[in-house]
C-alpha cells in the first residue's frame, strides 16, 4: 500500500506566484484516497534567510523537520506531493541513501548553489543539495554521488549549473521513445533502489500548463508514465515526489489533474 504525504510548501520557489503551489498541492490531495493521505500543516510565513544565501531558510528548516518526522515513521514507501522541489531533499534526509539512485525529472536541473543561484531560492539548488553541496544546514551528508543521479528532461540550464552536471547521466526528452531507457540508465548506476522526483514542468507545455516557468519541448505524460512503470518492474522504488504544480485557477487545475494522476499511478 502506498501512502501520500502532502507538503504544500512554497518558500523554496523562485516564482513571484509561488503561493500557487499550495493550491496545486491541495488540488492533488483532493483526488487521493483520504485514509492514505497525510497533509502537513506547513508554515505559511515567508521566513528569514538567517544570514545565508538561502531565501526563507527559517521556514524551510521548520518544514524539513515536519517531513523527516513523517518519513522516518513511515512503514512503506511514500509519495511526497509538493509544493516546491526542495521537499525531495527533506524526504531523502530521513532515509539511508547508501544504496539509492535518484531519477530527477525536471525541466531545470536544480544544480545551483548559493554562490551561483540567480534567485537565492532553494528549489533551484535541490539536486545539488542531495549531492551534498551547498548550504550546510540543508544538504545531505553524505551526499548522493553524481554517478547515482539520472537527470531526465532538463532543457533550461543556468551557466552556474554546468560544472555540476559532470558525472550525472543525462537523458533528453526524446529518450522516452524507448520505454526501457530510463530503467537501463538507473540500473547502470549500480543502485539497488531509486527515488523518483518529478517536477511537473518536465512535461511539455502543449499538454500541461500549471507550472511557474514552462519550458518547451518537454516529455509527454504518457511517455513518462510508461517509462516509470518499466522502471518499477526492474528497480525497487524507495519513494517518489511530485512537485511544482501551480495552477492559476481551480478550473485550470482540473485540466491538468489527469496528467498528474497518471504519473502518480505510475509511482504509487
Amino acid at each position: 500500500m502506498t501512502r501520500f504525504l502532502i507538503v504544500p510548501q512554497w518558500q523554496g520557489s523562485p516564482s513571484a506566484r509561488a503561493m500557487l503551489l499550495t493550491d496545486g498541492a491541495a488540488a492533488i490531495a483532493g483526488d487521493l484516497p483520504r485514509r492514505d493521505t497525510t497533509v502537513l500543516d506547513v508554515p505559511l510565513e515567508a521566513g528569514d534567510s538567517l544570514g545565508t544565501g538561502i531565501r526563507r531558510l527559517s521556514a524551510l528548516l521548520r518544514t524539513r523537520e515536519l517531513v523527516t518526522g513523517q518519513v522516518t515513521a513511515a512503514e512503506e514507501p511514500l509519495v511526497v506531493v509538493g509544493g516546491d522541489c526542495s521537499v525531495s531533499v527533506f524526504a531523502l534526509s530521513a532515509l539511508d541513501t547508501s544504496d539509492l539512485a535518484v531519477l530527477w525529472c525536471d525541466a531545470h536541473p536544480d544544480l545551483n548553489e548559493p554562490a551561483t543561484s540567480p534567485s537565492g531560492a532553494f528549489a533551484g539548488m535541490a539536486l545539488r543539495a542531495l549531492m551534498g553541496e551547498g548550504e550546510p544546514q540543508l544538504v545531505l551528508s553524505p551526499g548522493i554521488p553524481a554517478e547515482r543521479v539520472v537527470l531526465l528532461g532538463a532543457r533550461s540550464i543556468d551557466s552556474g549549473e554546468q560544472d555540476a552536471l559532470h558525472g550525472i547521466t543525462q537523458l533528453a526528452p526524446g529518450a522516452l521513445d524507448d520505454a526501457g531507457a530510463v530503467a537501463a540508465a538507473v540500473r547502470a548506476t549500480g543502485a539497488s533502489r531509486v527515488w523518483v522526483h518529478i517536477d511537473v514542468d518536465v512535461l511539455d507545455p502543449a499538454e500541461f500548463e500549471g507550472v511557474s516557468e514552462a519550458a518547451p519541448f518537454g516529455v509527454s505524460a504518457a511517455g513518462l508514465a510508461a517509462a516509470l512503470k518499466t522502471l518499477r518492474d526492474e528497480v525497487p522504488l524507495a519513494g517518489a515526489t511530485i512537485a511544482g504544480f501551480a495552477p492559476r485557477s481551480p478550473a485550470d487545475a482540473v485540466l491538468d489533474l489527469g496528467a498528474i494522476l497518471r504519473l502518480i499511478g505510475a509511482v504509487a
